[in-house]
């Protein structure tokens, strides 16, 4: 099991974001005390009831990965998630595949279809075109990054003989779509690399427009059941599987460890690859206090 360190998302308008520490000396000290990977979530234009209600504020994610992928050597570079059809599919592949060129061929992008509805009115989107939109993400993403010609048609664009150099350094950059409905998983089966599903509970799935998880049976359940649909479509790679965990008191990770341990193990044994870690810290003492204690506890101590 490999473990993400997720950047601390301040909540409502009092304070900054970076308030949690400077990106480059927190991704260093991630990648210092063992973790795997380094994320950070989208909001470009969310709504301001949203956010005074508890919602968080953001940085645009592939500006601050590129910031993280300098102040690194290993860290796997992720955003979770992007919101494909907020972009044109040719923009979103160039900005991930110059970030893929720059960083050595670090990163992952994890997407999904969004469920803000100002946010979509804000950015000229229609909501009720994601799916459509999001699925020709998917057509475009591998195809521009293959470094050939091709030509696609979409809802709102025509992409006539195009062609986009340079090729990014994987091929294709993993993709990992979020999202907890059978379309999700489905999609995940036939077409991506990794499956994000959305574990926070009944109230943020109804806020985010996905059916609830269910418990750990479940999810392993779901997790067979992707995997094997993507055996039956033909494909032999290993499908990624990432969780956000967020156990009561894992924020003062050296307390009740073993519980947390356990609960990790729980999780690898239902089939989780990667697991989702954030202080929710608003100090860069506290942020830098996280990541060694956890790092300590339950990364290089077990490597």
């Amino acid at each position: 099991m490999r473990f993400i360190f997720h950047y601390p998302e301040t909540a409502g308008y009092e304070g900054s974001l970076l308030d949690a520490g400077p990106l480059p000396e927190v991704a260093a000290a991630a990648e210092r005390h063992g973790f795997d990977g380094f994320s950070l979530s989208e909001h470009p234009a969310p709504g301001a009831k949203w956010l005074a209600s508890g919602g968080h504020q953001t940085l645009d994610p592939f500006i601050a990965l590129a910031f993280v992928a300098a102040a690194t050597e290993r860290l796997r570079l992720i955003t979770y998630l992007t919101v494909a059809p907020y972009r044109n599919p040719m923009l979103l592949a160039k900005t991930a595949a110059s970030l893929d060129i720059l960083s050595g061929g670090r990163v992952t992008v994890g997407m999904g279809t969004g469920y803000q509805k100002s946010e979509f009115h804000a950015l000229g989107v229609d909501f009720d075109e994601r799916n459509v939109l999001f699925d020709e993400a998917l057509d475009v993403l591998p195809q521009h990054w293959s470094g050939e010609p091709f030509s696609y048609t979409g809802t709102h664009f025509s992409a006539r003989d195009v062609v986009a150099r340079p090729r990014p350094i994987q091929q294709p950059i993993p993709l990992w779509i979020g999202g907890n409905s059978a379309l999700s998983r489905r999609r995940v089966a036939q077409r991506a690399q990794g499956w994000i599903p959305m574990s926070g509970g009944a109230e943020l799935s109804t806020t985010a427009r996905t059916p609830s998880l269910g418990p750990v049976p479940e999810l392993a359940r779901k997790i067979a059941e992707i995997r094997e649909q993507a055996q039956a479509a033909g494909r032999t790679e290993h499908i990624d599987v990432v969780y956000s965990y967020s156990g009561e008191g894992i924020t003062k990770p050296t307390v009740d460890a073993q519980r947390h341990t356990d609960a990790l193990a729980e999780l690898a044994e239902a089939g989780v690859d990667w697991i989702v870690i954030s202080s929710r810290t608003r100090e860069q003492a506290e942020t830098m206090d996280f990541i060694e204690g956890f790092g300590t506890t339950y990364l290089t101590a077990a490597r």
